[in-house]
């Protein structure tokens, strides 16, 4: 997901919840929580993340909070880290990849949640619709399975003697089947072998 939208997002989920100047009421210091897997990750792409939000007006520890929360590969963590973010009202919540986001939407119906990294999120049931999402989640999402097929064809091309694919794929994903399902189904029809591995988060 591209960070400098993923931030413009969440400033404005963040200003519309704001009271106006005029009001007269002591400044809010602006409180973002982020979840994902682990800070060794996160680290690079946090950095565009915070430029924009620094072009927008945020400084950390000025007139915004971020509340870093990391589940280091651990998915059983999610639901107590994310219900911890609710407990803290952040005024938005960033969840990195599906699993965050699952767990994000199942911890609150009001704070508004911009997922990023996100495979599929309709098939995942983050949102009714991309046309129209509804509920309290926003973000980019990618549509991994139409173009699985593609790669494979296009390897295929590259490749002519290509016969054996490897497929990682992690059991926590609630996409992750279908992916597989359809990768499969692609590479018979080119004579092409998967060799599927689960991926061990922890």
């Amino acid at each position: 997901m591209n960070k400098k939208i993923s931030a413009l997002i969440v400033a404005t989920l963040i200003l519309t919840g704001l009271p106006p100047a005029w009001a007269q009421q002591p400044k809010k210091i602006a409180r973002v929580g982020y979840l994902g897997n682990t800070a060794s990750t996160s680290a690079t792409s946090m950095k565009p993340f915070h430029e924009r939000l620094r072009d927008l007006g945020y400084i950390e520890g000025q007139n915004i909070a971020i509340e870093y929360r990391y589940f280091d590969g651990k998915v059983e963590r999610l639901p107590e880290l994310a219900a911890e973010l609710v407990r803290l009202n952040c005024d938005v919540i960033v969840a990195i990849g599906n699993e965050a986001a699952g767990a994000a939407k199942n911890a609150t119906k009001e704070i508004p949640i911009v997922m990023a990294s996100t495979n599929e999120a309709v098939r995942s049931g983050f949102v009714a619709s991309l046309a129209r999402p509804g509920g309290n989640i926003t973000g980019l999402t990618s549509m991994g399975s139409e173009i699985l097929g593609k790669r494979l064809e296009v390897l295929k091309e590259i490749i002519p003697k290509l016969s054996r694919v490897g497929f990682l794929w992690s059991p926590t994903s609630p996409v992750a089947a279908d992916n597989l399902k359809e990768t499969e189904t692609v590479a018979r029809s080119l004579q092409i072998e998967i060799q599927k591995r689960p991926t061990d988060f922890k």
